[in-house]
Parts: C-alpha cells; structure tokens; sequence
C-alpha cells in the first residue's frame, strides 16, 4: 500500500516539475532564442542576461537541472510501463498518450544533446554564449532537421503535459472543461512550435 502511496505521489511531483519548473524555463528559453531573429545582437543581448543572472549556477541546479533529471528519468520509468493501444483502438486520446511517450524520449535525448552542444562547451572549452555558438550548431541540414524535430518534441510534450496536468490534479474533472483546454492546449502548441522553429530558423 505505501509502494502505492509513493508512486502516486512520484507522479505527481513528475507532473508538477514538467510545468513548473521545467516548462516554464523551456518557454522562457524559445522567447530568448527568437530574439535571434531581430539580428545578431539582439541575441547576443539576450543571451548575454541570461548567462550573467544572479546567483546563476543556484538557479541552473535546483530550477533546471534537478527538476529536468528527475522529470526525464522517471518519465523514462513511466514510459516502460506504459501499455499503448494505439493500433488496436486508435481513439485520439490514446494517440494522444503514445506521442506524449515518444516524445518525452526525443525530448529528452535533444536535451541531453543540447546541453552538451552549448551549456558543456561554455563552461568546460571557454566557448562564447553568443549567436555564433548556435549558427555552428545548425550549419548543415541534418543537425538544422534534428534541432526542429527535438523543439517540435519539447513543446509537444510539455503542452500535452499541460492538458494531462490539469486533469491529473483535479482542476478539469469534466468531459468539457477537458475538451476546452484541449483546444487551448493546441493553439499554444502552434504558436510555441512557430515561436521555437522560426528562432532555430534565425540561426541558419
């Protein structure tokens, strides 16, 4: 019974800690990103803020980080045990689900990826933080095509994460109140995958 009691509390904390905070930093960070596409130094001003925050490496550990780890290791749990119907039954819901799956392992993986990509090279091989750092990242067509699937994956996952959220902590208990939000849930998908794919777009 406590096994029980601690997964559904598990699944909670996952829940919470992929809107806030993790969901809200990956918004935060398309915005900045888009700024790439009134020029170079509007990023490079951009990013430049958000390199020198105050109390910056706290804020990355237990905003970030942490959160993130947590989130991604045990969505990977949740995964594994995940039991998709999609071609038996092929209801929207159930779509639905096995995407939120798929992409949470892109998601992660791009992250992981992208970490390394900029965050690493930063702190470990005295790489400048600037618009340079991104327009070598997506210099060929492969790399520019992995960047758009990987956004695509992080925004699809956190704004489905969003709709399953508000049902899982009793906020939209009914049929309506779900399907509202899941129009809701859809514009922001659009509007953040224009937001994250015409930024990477700036850097090519």
């Amino acid at each position: 019974m406590e096994s029980g009691k601690n997964q559904h509390f598990y699944r909670k904390l996952h829940s919470l800690l992929g809107i806030i905070p993790v969901g809200v930093f990956m918004t935060v960070h398309l915005c900045v990103n888009y700024s790439a596409t009134y020029g170079i130094d509007s990023y490079n001003k951009a990013a430049d803020f958000m390199v020198n925050l105050p109390f910056k490496y706290f804020l990355e550990l237990f905003i970030i980080f942490i959160p993130l780890l947590f989130h991604g290791v045990y969505g990977i749990f949740i995964a594994r045990q995940a039991k998709n119907n999609v071609t038996r039954y092929g209801f929207f819901r159930n779509w639905k689900f096995f995407l939120q799956r798929i992409t949470g392992l892109i998601a992660f993986a791009f992250i992981i990826w992208h970490i390394w990509e900029t965050k690493i090279q930063v702190e470990f091989n005295g790489i400048e933080a600037n618009y340079n750092l991104m327009a070598d990242i997506v210099d060929n067509g492969i790399s520019l095509a992995l960047y758009i699937i990987g956004i695509v994956s992080c925004i699809y996952h956190f704004v489905n994460g969003i709709w399953t959220f508000l049902i899982t902590w009793g906020i939209t208990v009914s049929p309506k109140s779900q399907k509202v939000t899941q129009y809701i849930a859809i514009g922001l998908f659009i509007a953040l995958s224009f937001i994250g794919i015409r930024a990477i777009l700036a850097f090519a």
